[in-house]
């Protein structure tokens, strides 16, 4: 019987039979547009930018005119009576009297301190905001989906290590069977092969299970069917070339909280500008063209209608409001002056967090290198070890520890370079340029 053990069999088989051919190939791009899609909150942050936009009017802000059409018609019956100049009494039951009046009437406000113009680019720079809002919440889901996609593909490789893992087992197993067989090997290697088959296939189960709850929870942030199966793709390339300098110029330029921080001030600066308008004259012109018909059934005219031009202007300026215009200013600038310090805060607070996920992404690229280090390493002394193991001159169980050094090896590459790309993608996303 041949017993000889080659290790080129112990080489990993990826996916022997933990993900089929079969299976649709979800790419990050596709992920990505079909994640942007479906989300809901993404839908409700673009029809609030689209309300926004619909608000950005020169009606909106009192520019325009107001034109409308009057009609009042008011009607009575009366028992009248009346004593006149001459002495003469009239006397009248069920005196029916009318007076139709009817027309259009053009109001515009033509000076109000300049706040019209304030609450323009208000409306402006509050279309601004939902569009900070709706760039905040698109990149958001970009990173979620980019973040579960990268786990999966650890798990799929966790999966790949752990398959490759049972393949080197069930070969150990069967190599010290037939050395058991020959009288060359205990029945206690054998036991122990076993145990430790079993051990990797109980693993291996787990990992199905972790990969399977993690392909749900894609469904569920992509949207839609949980139970569509899939797979993604090999490998996680990690961007080395990230620099901080770089980082910190984009994130101040273009980072979303940022950014709706600055149009804060700016809607808080107009706010204060529309309420110092107060201060100032309003001027209205007033105009319309009204038809008037009246009727009366006692009197001297008795029936009398009339059509015509109306044309003025009016004036108002507020004298004294009990010092509310003050208290409104006071609120109104101490209300900028916490916008600026907002901006400061979260000026401050970005560069920590880039700062500290900088420190955290060199780090993570220094574990990629010491564990590609290690795996090359744990490799060769695997394979040094099936050599020895193949002719008898270490145990059963030290061929064990080299085999799990040399896995466990492959699973903390595969975490360290999921980790690195974790602290990329968390830089792209304070920096405010993560792709979609």
């Amino acid at each position: 019987m041949n017993t000889k053990l080659s290790f080129k069999s112990f080489l990993p088989f990826f996916f022997c039979f933990a993900i089929g051919n079969a299976q649709e190939l979800l790419t990050l791009e596709n992920a990505v547009k079909i994640g942007l899609e479906n989300n809901y909150e993404i839908k409700i942050a673009d029809n609030n930018l689209k309300i926004d936009k619909t608000n950005v009017a020169i009606g909106n802000a009192g520019m325009l005119p107001s034109l409308s059409a009057v009609a009042t018609d008011n009607n009575s019956i009366l028992n009248t009576s009346q004593t006149r100049s001459d002495g003469t009494t009239v006397n009248l039951k069920n005196a029916k009297n009318n007076n139709l009046n009817y027309g259009v009437a053009l109001d515009w406000t033509i000076f109000d301190g300049l706040k019209m113009f304030a609450k323009y680019d208000q409306l402006k720079e509050l279309q601004n905001m939902s569009d900070a809002q709706l760039k905040m919440t698109i990149i958001n889901k970009v990173s979620n989906v980019n973040s579960v996609y990268y786990d999966l593909i650890q798990e799929q490789q966790k999966l790949s290590d752990l398959d490759s893992t049972i393949i080197i087992s069930q070969k150990r197993l069967e190599f010290t069977k037939n050395r058991y067989t020959i009288g060359k090997g205990s029945k206690l290697d054998v036991l122990n092969a076993q145990v430790d088959l079993n051990t990797d296939l109980g693993n291996l189960l787990k990992e199905k299970q972790t990969y399977s709850n993690a392909k749900t929870l894609l469904n569920q942030i992509l949207a839609r069917d949980l139970n569509a199966d899939f797979k993604v793709s090999q490998g996680i390339n990690v961007d080395r070339k990230l620099q901080l300098a770089e980082l910190m110029a984009l994130a101040e330029k273009q980072n979303p909280e940022l950014e709706m921080q600055i149009i804060n001030k700016k809607v808080s600066e107009l706010e204060l500008k529309q309420i110092k308008g107060e201060r100032y004259p309003t001027i209205k012109l007033n105009s319309g063209y009204n038809f008037n018909d009246t009727k009366s059934s006692l009197g001297f005219t008795t029936q009398s209608s009339a059509r015509g031009l109306n044309y003025g202007f009016s004036a108002s300026l507020n004298l004294f409001d009990g010092d509310a215009q003050n208290r409104n200013e006071k609120i109104a600038k101490m209300q900028v002056d916490n916008s600026k310090l907002q901006i400061d805060q979260q000026l401050i607070q970005l560069r920590s967090n880039l700062t500290v996920a900088f420190q955290v992404y060199l780090t993570n690229l220094d574990l990629i290198d010491l564990e590609a280090n290690n795996t090359a390493i744990s490799k060769q002394n695997l394979e040094i070890t099936a050599e020895k193991f193949k002719i008898g001159t270490i145990t059963s169980v030290e061929f064990r520890a080299a085999q799990l050094n040399y896995i466990n090896s492959r699973i903390r590459l595969s975490s360290a370079q999921f980790q690195a790309k974790l602290s990329e993608i968390t830089l792209r996303e304070l920096a405010g340029n993560l792709n979609f």
